[in-house]
This record gives structure tokens, C-alpha cells and sequence, in this order.
């Protein structure tokens, strides 16, 4: 599926960017904040559906090319494919955003979590995200930046859960809190070519995803962020957009806490 609103699209004209998990919530927020940055898009989740042609219709609005590809994270064996394809059709890939991410399927005690549970959470959200940058990472730096200060970026978006224990929801907890040190190793990895690696803790966002214990939180989030209020996925996509156009220069393997202040330890 490809929309470019009728114009032509010539390869590296504008910086490229790839959102795992973009058809909705935050990654649908981000895509279209990267759009208004000028940025054409490769857009991949594993379901396609109206969801996704309305995505994609209102990033072409933006004056931005885009193309969907259909790929599940959590099936490595056809990353490199996955990249091949997605770099093949407007140039080079710049910044790739790590979104795509799955909720653990109940929301029980650590003591009772079966292990094909814990396998498929971690298979998405750790494993699949791990070995897709990988193969990101490779193409980067087989194809170097001749332009120097054309900022190259890996974003993973994580959670408060990378710090914050919830021991009804353990293996979301422990994917989140592993992708931490993935974007440490990366940074360490990629610093040489130029390409900055950054983790984004978004925190109580107002999503699909969050809509069910919309209630549950929110007397937490009056008390417990400095905003008193559940936070926009707008916001994400803004601190991705600051991170991939080089607002943030000399910098790497850096936490983004996005949060409203959430994670301010208090007395």
C-alpha cells in the first residue's frame, strides 16, 4: 500500500524514516510528527486494516510519500527481507523508530505467568526489536553518511516500566527495562558512524492500548505527574521528531522521559 498524493517521488530527496508498530496510538502520533518534519515514511505493523488507510491517508496529506509494509516483529527470519525492502523505496533508511511493542495477554501475578506468555512478550518487545535494529544497524553503516551533518538516529520507544515494577504485568516490565540496555549497547556500537541511539520512556499515555485502565490510573496521574493529566501520544511524536532532525546534537544512548514527571522521585 503506497500513497504519495499524486506526486512524483524521488529517492533521497528527503530524509527517510521506518516506525515499527505505526497504525494507531503513539507510533501513529510519531509518523505523523516526522511527516510534518519532512520526512517520508516506511510505516510496518503486522495488521492491516482501516486503521492503517487512515494512517497512511492522513500522512500523505502532509505532503509526505509513504508505504506500508505488512511484517511481524516477532518474526526475525525475515528481518533482513524487511529492510531491504523498506530501503529500496525512497533511499537509505535515517532513523528508525522502534514502537511496535505488545502488552502482556493478562494481567495476573508474577507467580502465576506462563512461560508461553512470557516467551511471546519478549519474543516482540526484546528479541524482535533487538535483531530488527541489528539489521537496521548493518545497512547504516554499510551505506556511510557522505554528509556529516545529516543526523542518522535509532529511537526505541520503551515505557515507565523500563523503571517502574508493575508485578501484574511482568514480562511487558522486563522487555521494556531490557530495551535500556540495548539502546546503551547500540549507542556504544554506532557512536563511530555517526548514527545516535536514544530510548523515549513515554508514560501514562492516552491509547488503545491504555484505554482499558483508563480508570485504574486516573487518580495516579493527578497525583503523581507535575501536569495532573494523562499524556497525548502528540508528545512522543514531538521528542522523536527533536531527536531524529539532530536537535539534540553530541548525544547518545540518552533517556527521554516522557512522562509529565512521573518518574521524579519524591518525598
Amino acid at each position: 500500500m503506497f500513497y504519495s498524493n499524486g506526486k512524483t517521488v524521488l529517492k533521497n530527496s528527503r530524509p527517510v524514516a521506518l516506525i515499527t508498530g505505526a497504525r494507531r496510538g503513539i507510533g501513529r502520533a510519531i509518523a505523523y510528527s516526522l511527516a510534518d518534519a519532512g520526512y517520508n515514511l516506511i510505516v510496518n505493523d503486522n495488521i492491516e486494516d482501516d486503521e492503517t488507510k487512515t494512517t497512511l491517508k492522513e500522512i500523505c496529506k502532509r505532503s509526505a510519500a509513504v508505504k506500508f509494509i505488512l511484517h511481524d516483529l516477532g518474526d526475525i527470519s525475515n528481518h533482513k527481507t524487511f529492510i531491504e525492502q523498506a530501503s529500496s523505496i525512497f533511499g537509505p533508511i535515517d532513523c528508525l523508530v522502534n514502537n511496535a511493542g505488545i502488552q502482556v495477554p493478562r494481567r495476573i501475578s508474577l507467580m502465576e505467568v506462563e512461560p508461553e506468555e512470557f516467551d511471546r512478550v519478549l519474543s516482540v518487545n526484546l528479541r524482535g526489536t533487538f535483531f530488527l535494529t541489528r539489521e537496521l544497524a548493518r545497512a547504516m553503516v554499510a551505506n556511510p553518511n557522505v554528509d556529516h551533518d545529516k543526523p542518522r538516529s535509532i529511537i526505541s520507544i520503551t515505557s515507565a516500566n523500563s523503571a517502574m515494577a508493575s508485578t501484574d504485568k511482568a514480562a511487558y516490565c522486563l522487555s521494556k527495562s531490557e530495551l535500556s540496555m540495548m539502546t546503551a549497547l547500540f549507542a556504544l556500537e554506532l557512536g563511530q558512524y555517526g548514527i545516535g541511539v536514544f530510548e523515549i520512556r513515554p508514560g501514562l499515555v492516552e491509547t488503545d492500548m491504555t484505554s482499558g485502565v483508563r480508570q485504574k490510573y486516573n487518580d495516579y496521574v493527578e497525583k503523581n505527574t507535575v501536569f495532573g493529566k494523562w499524556g497525548r501520544p502528540e508528545a512522543v511524536g514531538k521528542a522523536v521528531v527533536a531527536i531524529a532532525t539532530g536537535a539534540i546534537p553530541y548525544a547518545s544512548g540518552e533517556i527521554i522521559n516522557v512522562d509529565g514527571g512521573m518518574h521524579i522521585q519524591r518525598l
